[in-house]
C-alpha cells in the first residue's frame, strides 16, 4: 500500500513512462558531473574590505581560471585587468571610462574573454542549472553566447558576432557585463565558519535586481 501511495505521487509529476525515463536519464547524467563549488571562510571578525575581497576573488579561484585560459596568450598585466574587472566591475568600468579606455575594441575583446571564462566555469553544471542562474534581462543572450558552437560555415560565429555588435550599438555592454559576471560566479554557495562556536552561516546566491 505504501508503494502505491508513492507511485501515485510520482505519477502526478511523471505521468508517462517517457517522463520517468527522461528524469532517470537526467539524474544519472548529473551524477557524473563534478560537485558544485562551495567557498568556505573561517574566523571572520571584522576586516570588511578584506572579507569582501576574498568573496570577490573566491580565494584565488578566479585568477586560477583566468591563468588557465589565457596564460599563453595574455600578459600578466592583461590577466590582472580581467581579474580586477571580475572582482570589482562597477569600480573598474568607471575607471576605464575616466581614462577613456572603454572604446569599442576594448569591449569586444573583454566580452570575448569574459564569455570564455563563463563557459569554463559553467562547464561543471547542466545547461538547465546555468540558465536558471542567469539574470532574466539577458538570459537568452547569455545562453546563446556561452553555448555557441563553431560550424563549417561559421554561421554560429557570425550569429555570436551580431549579438556583440548589437549590444555595443545599444550601449548595453556595461549592463551585460554585470549579468555575465554574475553568471560566471565561481561558487554555488559561500560558507562562513566562526571557530568561536557560533556555527556555520551559509550565503545563497541571489540574482541581481533589475533596478
Amino acid at each position: 500500500m505504501k508503494d502505491e501511495k508513492y507511485l501515485e505521487l510520482l505519477a502526478e509529476k511523471y505521468p508517462t513512462e517517457q517522463a520517468v525515463c527522461r528524469e532517470i536519464i537526467n539524474l544519472k547524467a548529473i551524477l557524473g558531473l563534478p560537485k558544485g563549488t562551495e567557498h568556505f571562510m573561517s574566523d571572520l571578525h571584522g576586516e570588511y574590505e578584506a572579507f569582501c575581497h576574498i568573496l570577490n576573488n573566491c580565494s584565488g579561484v578566479i585568477r586560477e581560471k583566468v591563468d588557465l585560459l589565457f596564460e599563453e596568450t595574455l600578459s600578466d598585466i592583461d590577466r590582472e585587468e580581467i581579474c580586477t574587472l571580475i572582482y570589482y566591475p562597477v569600480e573598474k568600468l568607471e575607471m576605464m571610462k575616466k581614462e577613456s579606455r572603454n572604446n569599442e575594441e576594448w569591449y569586444r575583446v573583454i566580452l570575448g574573454e569574459l564569455i570564455e571564462i563563463a563557459r569554463l566555469l559553467s562547464s561543471k553544471y547542466t545547461r538547465s542549472k546555468v540558465r536558471k542562474a542567469m539574470p532574466d534581462e539577458y538570459a537568452y543572450i547569455l545562453d546563446e553566447l556561452i553555448h555557441v558552437q563553431k560550424d563549417e560555415d561559421d554561421n554560429q560565429v557570425a550569429y555570436h558576432q551580431n549579438i556583440i555588435d548589437t549590444l555595443l550599438e545599444l550601449d548595453s555592454a556595461d549592463a551585460f557585463i554585470d549579468c555575465l559576471l554574475y553568471t560566471s560566479d565561481a561558487a554555488d554557495e559561500e560558507d562562513s565558519v566562526d571557530l568561536g562556536g557560533r556555527g556555520i552561516h551559509k550565503k545563497k546566491k541571489n540574482k541581481p535586481s533589475s533596478a
